[in-house]
């Protein structure tokens, strides 16, 4: 069952900026779905559409069966969103806002409380919980964000840039925190510019640029479409860097043999194993 359908999205400004150029993508649940783009690719329109805070200018959106323009509220309240920026009122106590939010969607306190400690506990911020937000390191305001955003029992849940500015150590906890939360039934939507987070994380990416899409599929599949060994060789020309692709049934020195031109300025050859990073930046 998929549980978002885009079909034909447009979102053209009142300045004539095209964003969207008629996006359709289909997210089944229980997915953990990566959705990509650099800046200006229409990514964040994308998003901000499925949230809400933008109108778009043609095309349907179907959230968990429920159309989203005959019955908005409902379909904004099957996503918890955790945006990039921190926008909580920093002299609040943790606890309160995220029971706070809960009451935006009618939950009564009586529910509200004991899933508020529940994620507490669940993200280690169960000692934080009467302090002010403004106290927490940059880590613990992240999981914070994810806490709000689950308060509901969100259908979905929508990250962007959920890890932005977590040290490592803090970021590999949290990403386990999500694949629980995703084994557990919760549908997953991911924007990150950390590419391991989505070869981790994900089962299904799609790559938007131009306000189009222009690579969806599988992680998997797209990784071993593009699963060629790249090198990095240091040499002696102006440009000092060059980059060594050798295909699947080559060698690396039949490769350079190929290229008399570099060949005898190489110093030092070292592997650069990412393949899911070429298709981003080749999509």
């Amino acid at each position: 069952m998929n549980i978002i359908q885009i079909k034909n999205l447009t979102k053209t400004y009142e300045n004539g900026t095209k964003a969207l150029a008629g996006i359709s993508l289909d997210i089944q649940q229980g997915d953990f779905f990566a959705f990509l783009g650099q800046n200006g690719a229409g990514k964040t329109t994308t998003i901000s559409i499925l949230t809400g805070l933008v109108k778009k200018t043609s095309g349907t959106i179907c959230i968990n069966t429920i159309d989203f323009d005959e019955n908005p509220s409902l379909a904004k309240s099957m996503i918890g969103v955790v945006p990039q920026e921190f926008n909580f009122f920093p002299f609040a106590k943790v606890i309160d806002i995220i029971i706070d939010q809960a009451g935006y969607y009618g939950m009564p306190e009586s529910i509200a409380l004991p899933r508020a400690q529940m994620l507490l506990k669940q993200l280690n911020l169960w000692e934080k919980r009467n302090d002010e937000a403004r106290s927490l390191s940059g880590g613990m305001k992240r999981r914070l964000m994810i806490a709000r955003g689950l308060i509901h029992d969100p259908k979905i849940l929508l990250l962007d840039e959920p890890t932005a500015g977590v040290d490592v150590e803090l970021r590999k906890g949290m990403w386990e925190f999500l694949k629980l939360l995703n084994q557990q039934g919760l549908t997953i939507i991911l924007t990150t510019h950390y590419l391991e987070e989505v070869e981790q994380l994900c089962k299904n990416l799609a790559i938007v640029s131009k306000g189009k899409i222009v690579k969806q599929g599988s992680v998997e599949e797209i990784i071993s479409e593009h699963q060629h060994s790249t090198f990095l060789a240091l040499t002696d020309l102006p440009e000092k860097i060059q980059e060594i692709h050798v295909s699947p049934g080559k060698t690396l020195m039949q490769v350079i043999d190929e290229m008399p031109h570099i060949k005898p300025h190489i110093i030092s050859i070292t592997p650069k194993e990412n393949a899911l990073e070429e298709v981003f930046l080749t999509a």
